[in-house]
């Protein structure tokens, strides 16, 4: 009976020093935050791949402040840019051709790298969010 109280005690010690490392480790981690250059991709000359059952799609497209200007599959379409914040921005096409291309979409920047970002984007209003890297040519 001593012995088993004696291993519960051992086992206690142990456990209260791998906690007291992992705390401050712990906290460390939570405090970290991603530093984001959101205002190195405001303008500038981007390209952004994906797949669509199976398939690679390109869309290259130029920034300029408030107006963004994008090629695909040799069609080019303007959208007005609304920065809500530095990592956050609305698009709006200028001239769409249909309902579909009426709704503005949001855009969030959630990492950056020297040459490309990590983005979130969806329609305003709707949770339904997907996830993209855009590199900066």
């Amino acid at each position: 009976m001593k012995s088993k109280i004696h291993e519960n005690q051992i086992l206690n010690k142990i456990m209260s020093k791998k906690i007291i490392f992992l705390l401050p480790l712990l906290l460390l981690i939570s405090c970290y935050d991603v530093e984001r250059n959101c205002k190195d991709f405001k303008t500038g000359k981007f390209k952004f791949e994906y797949e669509v059952d199976g398939v690679k799609k390109t869309t290259v497209f130029e920034r300029k402040d408030s107006i963004e200007i994008e090629t695909f599959e040799g069609k080019t379409d303007t959208s007005s840019i609304r920065w809500v914040s530095d990592c956050e921005y609305i698009l709006r096409k200028i001239h769409p051709k249909n309902m579909a291309e009426e709704k503005a979409i949001t855009m969030k920047i959630l990492t950056t790298s020297k040459n490309s970002y990590i983005f979130e984007f969806g329609i305003v209003g709707s949770d339904e969010k997907q996830r993209g890297t855009v590199i900066k040519l």
